[in-house]
C-alpha cells in the first residue's frame, strides 16, 4: 500500500480535484484561455481515488471544481474534498426497537455471525410488528460495528467469567529492564523424533523482557510441567539476572508449589493473567508468532529432526537474529534497549541455591519405631538425634526425591540432608548407638533402668500407713508349703 492510500475517501477525493485543477490556480490562464486549458485537463487520463484504474473526467465537472477552488484562495483542498453526509454515522433503517433487539440478542451470543443475528431478526420480526422492516445484512454489520459488537470466539467461559463486567484492552509497557519478565509454553507445530522412534510435538519455554522484549532464554521440552519451567527459569536468571516481577497464565506448572514458592524465596512477584484472557500476555503471544514464521520453516528441510538440533537451532536463531532485529514496537534491537536503558535486575544467586529455592516445603509425622518418614510415597531415615520430634518441616522437589532437606521452621534453616531409607544396607550395619537428644551439657544417655527399689512416693506411702498403728488391712496367705519347725533334743 502506497502512501495515502488509507486516507478517508472524501481525502483521496479532494487530492485528485486539487490535482487536476492546481495548474489552473499555479498558473491561471489568459483572458480567453480559461475553455482551452479546462479542455486539455479533460483530454487526460487521471488515476480513479478509490478503483485505482484510469479516468476522464469532463469539461464541464472540471470546470465546475475550478470556479469551487477559486472560491476559497485559503483553503481550496477543503473546498473540493467530499462533503460528508448528514446522516452519516446514523442508521436510519434501524428503528429504537430494532437496535435493542439487536443489542439483547449480541449479549447474549456474542459469538454468532453477523448473517446469524440477521436471520434470527428476521423470525423475531414476524411476531413482533415494531421491528419491522429489518434492513439489509450489510446495514445490520455495519450498524452493529459501528456500535461496538464485534464478533467475538466461543470461548469457554466458566461462571466467574460470565459474570464479570467486560473490561477494555490496553497496550502497555514497564518503564525498566528486568522490571517485568512474560513466561509461557507454546506447542510446536513440528515433531521432534526420539531415539525410541517415537514422534512427538515438543514445547517451547519461553521468557522474554517486557521494557525490551529481549528473549531471556529458549528452550524446547517434551512436557510442560514445573520441573521443565525451574529448569528453564534458572537458566534465565543465570543470563540475565532476576527480575523485579513475572507474570504467567494459570498452567499447572505455574501454579505449582515449587514454582511459586521458589519465586518467593528469590523475591519475585508472580502475577497471573485472569482466566481464559490469553491477551493479558500478549507479548508472548506475538512472540509465538515470530517463531512458527521464522524458526520453525527453516526447518523444513530436516526430515528427521530431533530435540537437540532444534534447541541448537533456536538458541543460535534467538541469540543471533531475533535479539539482534530492530524491533517494530520499540524501534531498536531487544539487546541494545535491555543494555541501554536502566535495569532494576538483581544478581543471580549460585546453581546450588537456586536448586534449593525451588522446592516444595511441608510437614510429615515420624514414626516413632524407626524415626523414619513418608514424602511421596517414599520413606526417609530421620539422624537419632532427631529421634524426639514428632512432626518436621521439609523441603522437596516432587521430581527429585534423591533428597531431602529438613528444616528449622522457625527460621527456614537447613538442620540437615535427608536421604531415602536403605534397608538392604542397614540389614548388614551394626545398630548404632542413639545420639543425646536434649542439653548437651546433662547426661541423657538412653540405659537399661538400674535396681532402686519402691519409688520415693510409694515409700512415703507405706510408711504412712504403718504410723497409723492399725493393722493392715488383709490376710496373709503363704501360697508356699511351709516347712516343718525344727525340734530341740
Amino acid at each position: 500500500m502506497r502512501d495515502g492510500d488509507s486516507a478517508p475517501v472524501r481525502a483521496r477525493w479532494g487530492r485528485l480535484r486539487f490535482m487536476i485543477v492546481g495548474s489552473l490556480l499555479a498558473n491561471p490562464p489568459d483572458k480567453g484561455e480559461l475553455q482551452e486549458r479546462i479542455q486539455q485537463l479533460a483530454d487526460q487520463q487521471w488515476e480513479h481515488p478509490t478503483t485505482g484504474k484510469k479516468a476522464q473526467f469532463s469539461f464541464s465537472t472540471i470546470e465546475r471544481w475550478f470556479y469551487k477552488a477559486a472560491g476559497d484562495e485559503q483553503n481550496p483542498f477543503e473546498r473540493l474534498a467530499r462533503k460528508t453526509r448528514k446522516d452519516a454515522g446514523t442508521h436510519p433503517k434501524i428503528s429504537a426497537a430494532l437496535g435493542e433487539a439487536i443489542a439483547s440478542q449480541f449479549r447474549d451470543h456474542r459469538s454468532w455471525q453477523y448473517k446469524l443475528h440477521r436471520d434470527n431478526l428476521l423470525v423475531l420480526a414476524a411476531d413482533k410488528p415494531e421491528l419491522r422492516p429489518v434492513p439489509s445484512i450489510g446495514t445490520v454489520t455495519r450498524y452493529m460495528k459501528s456500535r461496538g459488537m464485534f464478533r467475538e470466539k466461543n470461548r469457554k467461559r466458566g461462571p466467574k467469567a460470565l459474570s464479570a463486567e467486560p473490561r477494555e484492552m490496553r497496550s502497555w509497557e514497564v518503564l525498566f529492564s528486568n522490571q517485568l519478565w512474560h513466561l509461557d509454553f507454546h506447542m510446536g507445530s513440528r515433531r521432534v523424533l526420539m531415539s525410541d522412534g517415537q514422534w512427538l510435538h515438543p514445547w517451547l519455554l519461553g521468557i522474554l523482557d517486557d521494557h525490551s522484549r529481549l528473549a531471556c532464554h529458549l528452550q524446547w521440552y517434551l512436557e510442560e510441567n514445573a520441573e521443565n519451567l525451574v529448569h528453564g527459569l534458572c537458566q534465565a536468571f543465570q543470563k540475565r539476572d532476576r527480575p523485579r516481577a513475572l507474570l504467567t497464565d494459570g498452567g499447572g506448572a505455574m501454579k505449582a508449589g515449587e514454582t511459586r514458592q521458589g519465586l518467593d524465596r528469590q523475591s519475585i512477584t508472580h502475577e497471573m493473567t485472569l482466566a481464559r484472557t490469553p491477551e493479558q500476555n500478549g507479548k508472548q503471544e506475538n512472540f509465538w508468532t515470530r517463531v512458527e514464521s521464522r524458526l520453525l520453516p527453516m526447518l523444513e528441510g530436516v526430515p528427521d529432526l530431533t530435540l537437540r538440533m532444534l534447541n541448537e537451532a533456536t538458541q543460535a536463531w534467538v541469540e543471533v537474529e531475533y535479539n539482534q532485529t530492530i524491533h517494530s514496537e520499540t524501534g531498536q534491537r531487544p539487546i541494545d534497549r535491555f543494555l541501554g536503558d536502566k535495569n532494576i535486575g538483581r544478581s543471580c544467586p549460585s546453581s546450588d541455591a537456586l536448586r534449593a529455592s525451588f522446592r516444595i516445603q511441608g510437614t510429615r509425622s515420624v514414626r516413632r519405631s524407626d524415626s523414619t518418614l513418608s514424602v511421596d510415597g517414599k520413606r526417609f531415615e530421620l539422624p537419632s538425634r532427631y529421634r524426639a520430634f514428632r512432626r518436621v518441616t521439609v523441603r522437596y522437589a516432587r521430581w527429585d526425591l534423591s533428597s531431602v532437606d529438613l528444616m528449622d521452621p522457625r527460621d527456614e534453616t537447613v538442620l540437615c540432608t535427608l536421604y531415602p531409607l536403605d534397608r538392604n544396607r542397614n540389614a548388614g550395619m551394626p545398630r548404632r548407638v542413639l545420639e543425646p537428644t536434649g542439653d548437651p551439657n546433662i547426661e541423657m544417655t538412653e540405659q537399661a533402668p538400674r535396681p532402686s527399689g519402691p519409688a520415693p512416693l510409694l515409700r512415703k506411702l507405706m510408711a504412712d500407713y504403718a504410723a497409723n498403728g492399725l493393722p493392715p488391712a488383709y490376710i496373709p496367705k503363704d501360697e508356699c508349703a511351709s516347712e516343718p519347725e525344727e525340734t530341740s533334743p
